[in-house]
């Protein structure tokens, strides 16, 4: 055998391959007499049937698995030889008939890629923002507010309906006289004012009485997703059949003790509510200041992304946004998704896989079992029974392996941030929490 590496590009190689005529031959007449002494055919006993019927019948499909065999065996052989980080597969070739190949050699081409060599950029001229934020009583009044909603309950209205009822409706819309597709249903619940329908049917409805019958107008948006109504008016007949008044709890004992403080001080409440918003600022800061260390490794280090791992990505990604749209009950066959949506955010995970990885070589950040543990207990705690949780993260070799990962990830953006410049810069809660 002998074989030939050419550069086609910055990462693409070829392996030419021969291998000898002779040399298969031995092989299927091997495999095909140990084959023979089990073969069964009608009319012949087991491991009876003449050799040249189980040549003639199995000659071909062996031929072809033991030059497979072979050609895969000299490549990886020779790549193990020159040292070669092979990144995906390779795709083998015949090569045709030419004066450079011999009459009693098979010839074979195998196209593949390499891994780049990474030379790791100076993260020492780097800034990145650090987010300082306090957390105030009034954060915690906010929150409070947002607890009481979540446990609203309704009680019938004797006034006419204001913004935050819960009412129940049939509705009646017609386009230029005719239905459309989804235009008609009775005894629909709605909160008006939270945005389930379009703001000016909701707004229609204010002022409203039990058993009153409104008939307006709609004017759908030219981007609506119906299209039998996009950028049309609709007019609508809309009968209120039930008017509810929200009843928020009152913030006392029996609050307290609705939250799982049985002696019902609020105090208690408040200092929860306090701890669980640092510990979601202390995630969120930790978040931001990774994703700006990311950025910082792609721009600092120049390197080369094989496009065998990219297109895998690529793929990986628009499998992920399949699941996602169906899982949200959309048809993902009528939202096109194409590769090239994917590609730049595909390259530049895989420019970041290479990198994390050749940083955690050259610098040893490997995850040690005590990262692990710490990050796993942190998870926990977002939980009802912690310990539980802990024990089913330990119980599975992959869910075990994903927060190994995150613990590689955690110990690559430390040792960055001690390279990088870092300023704080001073933002309030909800900016922090993205509430405008």
């Amino acid at each position: 055998m002998q074989a030939n590496v050419e550069n086609l590009g910055a990462l693409e190689r070829r392996l030419d391959i021969t291998v000898s005529q002779d040399k298969v031959k031995g092989e299927v007449a091997s495999r095909l007499k140990q084959m023979a002494k089990t073969t069964k055919l009608h009319g012949f006993r087991p491991g009876k049937v003449p050799f040249k019927i189980v040549e003639q019948k199995y000659g071909s499909q062996i031929q072809q698995d033991v030059l497979g065999d072979i050609i895969q065996k000299e490549f990886n052989e020779t790549v193990k030889e020159l040292d070669l980080k092979i990144a995906g597969y390779p795709s083998f070739k015949a090569q045709e008939s030419s004066e450079d190949v011999n009459a009693d050699e098979y010839a074979f081409s195998a196209i593949f890629e390499v891994y780049p060599e990474i030379k790791l950029g100076d993260l020492s001229q780097q800034s990145v923002e650090k987010p300082v934020v306090q957390v105030s009583d009034a954060d915690v009044d906010k929150t409070i507010e947002m607890i009481r909603k979540q446990h609203v309950q309704y009680q019938p209205a004797d006034r006419p309906t204001m913004s935050g009822d819960r009412v129940k409706i049939d509705f009646h819309g017609v386009v230029d006289g005719k239905d459309f597709a989804g235009g008609k249903a009775e005894n629909v619940d709605l909160i008006v004012g939270e945005g389930k329908f379009l703001k000016d049917f909701e707004d229609a409805l204010v002022d409203s009485n039990v058993d009153q019958e409104k008939s307006f107008d709609v004017v759908f948006p030219e981007d609506y997703h119906g299209k039998d109504v996009a950028g049309k008016t609709v007019t609508f007949a809309v009968k209120l059949n039930v008017i509810d008044v929200p009843v928020l709890p009152e913030v006392n004992a029996d609050f307290a003790k609705l939250l799982g403080i049985p002696d019902g001080d609020l105090e208690k409440v408040r200092a929860g509510i306090q701890h669980d918003l640092e510990r979601e600022v202390l995630k969120r800061t930790r978040s931001k200041l990774k994703e700006q260390v990311m950025q910082c490794f792609l721009e600092t280090t120049q390197i080369e992304t094989p496009n065998v791992l990219v297109n895998q990505e690529t793929e990986r990604l628009i499998k992920e946004a399949v699941d996602n749209l169906e899982s949200r009950g959309m048809k993902s066959k009528d939202i096109p998704l194409t590769p090239e949506m994917f590609k730049d955010k595909a390259e530049n995970r895989v420019k970041l896989g290479l990198i994390l990885a050749e940083l955690v070589k050259v610098h040893d950040l490997k995850a040690t079992p005590e990262k692990v543990r710490s990050i796993i207990e942190e998870m926990a705690q977002n939980y009802d029974n912690p310990e539980q949780v802990v024990k089913w993260h330990y119980a599975s070799s992959e869910r075990l392996k994903e927060v190994q990962s995150l613990a590689l990830e955690d110990n690559v953006v430390q040792w960055a941030l001690e390279k990088v410049k870092m300023v704080d810069k001073a933002v309030t809660f909800d900016e922090m929490m993205g509430i405008s």
